[in-house]
């Protein structure tokens, strides 16, 4: 039974270790780190062997520990060893050459130089052409940017003894992002947060990477709770966030999916907590991001919009459009008046913050006294006289119609100044009935000519009779 049992164990150890090729990715865990190599556990009965030059960093020390996990592939298999390679490096003959290209075993290459078509590339210390289309996996904008870049790439045509080399990288990108994409499918589903680093910006949105190759966008009304312009105001290429995943859906291209992804609902939804940050009579200063006709949108928190009626404006003026009192971009006071957290909604009133001039008007104006003020408008049954900034009283015709003396009622125009006296006055209503000035209430007497001949003792006389007239 035993001897039963060390074959079958013997067949499977043949078995993993056969079911290895030259080309094959693995991934394997480093077990030792020797003088000249570095062992990798790899899955097969023997050990896993990279040369220990492969792992150094620019400071010329191992870059990797004992039980870190390595992306390699298999570039040779003998009876006692796996050799692995991240890519083949180094000075190689044709025939590594030809064992890179049979195997589909990547190659390390350095960019040279930009030439007509692609690029110079340096391989094994040999010259190789990669097409500007295989050079990435996605458009590239500016080619420059390669030269000096040492990447990987496969050889996708070797001819004329090592003389025509042609090489890829745009192949490896793909087959990792498709390896990529199965793993995310296979592990995350729709509503899942995940992390992911900002790669690109447009002017519709931006576009994230959650593994080497497997992008998706982030659509420019999903960046933030808060009004954007554009991707910019919140993001910059580089930015670690979380991101949450609502779907994919097919590419133009033949077997392309696209990813589509939302910041903002990673975060908590602002108006979940809005009842209890605002109440109805706070004052907060906020952002206008929005004119309409009917009025202002008004930030005044990131992702939370109140709406300031045109009627809401102003009590100092009438105001007949939003953009005659505020510009997108201005930062405004307002005053809360409603908030609605279910409907989303908050109203706001610049007014209100600016201050009710109604409120005392009846100690400024009490009933009896004469001010001075500018005409504002001419209707049918009166003029409308301008006492100061949101306060406005009519002075009937009827009134106009029996007043006595030389001013020339029918003759005011808007801008005009006239002296009236206050006759009633009704704030709850924002009314103030006015009556026409006495010309002897106010202070210049210039030009001023009784109504009668007088008693022919001159100006004193005719001034004594008029006060004997009212006795």
């Amino acid at each position: 039974m035993s001897e039963d049992f060390a074959e079958l164990f013997a067949s499977y150890e043949s078995q993993r270790k056969t079911a290895l090729k030259a080309g094959d990715k693995v991934s394997g865990t480093v077990i030792s780190i020797g003088q000249k190599s570095v062992f990798v556990d790899c899955g097969a009965s023997v050990d896993g062997i990279v040369d220990r030059e492969e792992l150094l960093n620019e400071a010329g020390e191992v870059s990797v520990a004992e039980g870190e996990t390595l992306e390699l592939y298999v570039v040779g298999l003998t009876d006692d060893s796996v050799r692995l390679s991240r890519a083949l490096t180094g000075v190689g003959g044709l025939n590594m050459l030809e064992e890179a290209y049979a195997n589909r075993v990547p190659v390390e290459g350095k960019v040279k130089e930009q030439i007509k078509g692609g690029f110079h590339v340096e391989v094994l210390k040999r010259r190789a052409f990669c097409p500007v289309s295989q050079i990435d996996a996605r458009y590239v904008a500016n080619p420059e940017d390669y030269v000096g870049q040492t990447l990987q790439f496969r050889i996708t045509k070797l001819t004329e003894g090592g003389r025509n080399i042609v090489v890829s990288r745009r192949v490896l990108l793909e087959e990792e992002q498709q390896q990529a994409s199965a793993s995310f499918f296979e592990n995350v589903k729709e509503g899942d947060v995940v992390e992911g680093v900002v790669t690109r910006l447009a002017a519709f949105g931006a576009f994230v990477e959650l593994s080497p190759g497997l992008e998706g966008l982030v659509h420019i009304s999903e960046i933030s709770w808060a009004r954007i312009q554009s991707p910019e105001e919140a993001l910059s290429v580089g930015d670690r966030v979380r991101v949450k995943y609502l779907g994919a859906s097919e590419g133009k291209k033949p077997g392309e999916t696209r990813l589509s992804l939302s910041i903002k609902q990673a975060q908590d939804d602002p108006w979940k907590t809005v009842s209890e940050r605002f109440k109805e009579g706070d004052k907060v200063t906020g952002k206008v991001v929005k004119l309409m006709e009917f009025g202002a949108f008004v930030e005044i928190a990131p992702g939370i919009e109140g709406l300031v009626h045109v009627s809401e404006m102003s009590y100092a003026q009438r105001v007949h459009k939003p953009g005659d009192m505020v510009q997108v971009g201005d930062m405004v006071p307002t005053v809360v008046k409603q908030v609605d957290a279910e409907k989303q909604r908050i109203s706001l009133s610049m007014r209100d913050a600016e201050g009710d001039p109604w409120l005392n008007v009846a100690e400024k104006y009490p009933v009896g006294q004469t001010v001075q003020g500018t005409v504002e408008k001419r209707q049918q049954f009166g003029l409308f006289i301008n006492l100061e900034p949101g306060v406005t009283g009519l002075l009937p015709q009827s009134v106009m119609a029996k007043a006595e003396g030389d001013v020339k009622y029918d003759k005011l125009a808007p801008g005009d100044t006239v002296v009236v006296s206050i006759e009633t006055v009704n704030p709850g209503q924002r009314k103030i009935s006015l009556g026409t000035g006495k010309k002897e209430d106010i202070a210049d007497w210039k030009g001023y000519k009784p109504k009668s001949a007088g008693t022919g003792l001159g100006s004193l006389g005719d001034a004594l009779a008029k006060a004997m007239k009212k006795k």
